[in-house]
């Protein structure tokens, strides 16, 4: 079986790869259900605190195989033939959306349909100054899926959804950054540089601070003013609790530098966790 997603981890940076750069990473055979595998073992992991998505060769991943669906569609297979490919990609991103780390996109080039939703689940994006950027789905006159209906609209607004969901077009990474797709755009020589070093930034971060920032913020589009505050003492009450909360406190005092650990205060096999919990997820 060919490794179409490669999984590495170094100094708390786990990094993988799309790896089907013949067909810029276009997502054929089992390459799903390696991602999803691939995404699995990173949240298993223990040593990752931050993980970087990129791909292979030119391009980040030009979405589905559309020769594979053009063959599907000349048989006169039903949509019982594709839903499957749906049921996968659904997955990949919800298991990506949970991940309790940072999640970065390094998009090195093209990224389109479900490769630019997967690029859109990432919690940040940083492109070269070569990628592309297309919600495509339309040219080929199917839907956008890998969640880019809830991603994008958030990300760009609904008008700007809609526009680029209604045309296809392939937009540079200059406009992309512009309209807020990205967070961020550098020399295509310098990509890999400027993610690792964002990438070891978050890693060293103290951990429960960094998560549940990222699911109070990520909870906030969906709540009252009175509910974000509540989440946010509730989270403050978990990290006080943390190695991290004591380590930074006292390097403060003591004007050094900290040296955060694994953070996150750790509960017994089979525990419940606290009752306030819940209210920061």
């Amino acid at each position: 079986m060919a490794d179409l997603v490669l999984l590495a981890e170094s100094g708390g940076v786990g990094t993988l790869v799309l790896n089907r750069p013949e067909k810029l990473n276009a997502f054929g055979g089992d390459m799903r259900e390696q991602l999803i595998a691939a995404l699995g073992a990173a949240a298993e992991h223990g040593g990752i605190r931050a993980l970087v998505i990129t791909g292979a060769g030119r391009a980040f991943s030009a979405g589905g195989d559309v020769h594979h669906m053009a063959a599907l569609k000349a048989r006169g297979e039903s949509f019982a033939a594709v839903r499957p490919l749906l049921e996968l990609g659904r997955a990949a991103i919800l298991r990506l959306a949970s991940l309790p780390f940072p999640t970065i996109a390094a998009v090195n080039g093209p990224a389109a349909g479900a490769g630019l939703n997967l690029a859109l689940a990432c919690d940040l994006r940083i492109a070269s100054d070569q990628a592309t950027f297309g919600e495509t789905f339309v040219r080929i006159g199917l839907h956008p899926d890998w969640g880019g209906t809830y991603f994008l609209p958030r990300l760009v607004g609904l008008a700007r959804a809609l526009e680029l969901s209604w045309t296809g077009e392939l937009i540079s990474a200059a406009e992309a950054l512009r309209i807020g797709l990205v967070e961020r755009v550098v020399p295509h020589d310098e990509l890999p540089g400027a993610v690792r070093s964002l990438a070891e930034r978050l890693a060293a971060a103290p951990a429960a601070s960094v998560s549940l920032a990222k699911r109070t913020l990520g909870a906030s589009l969906h709540r009252t003013l009175e509910e974000c505050l509540e989440a946010e003492a509730d989270a403050q009450a978990a990290c006080w609790e943390s190695p991290d909360a004591a380590e930074g406190l006292r390097a403060f005092v003591e004007k050094r530098a900290p040296e955060f650990g694994a953070g996150a205060p750790e509960r017994a096999a089979g525990a419940e966790p606290a009752r306030p919990a819940g209210r920061f997820e």
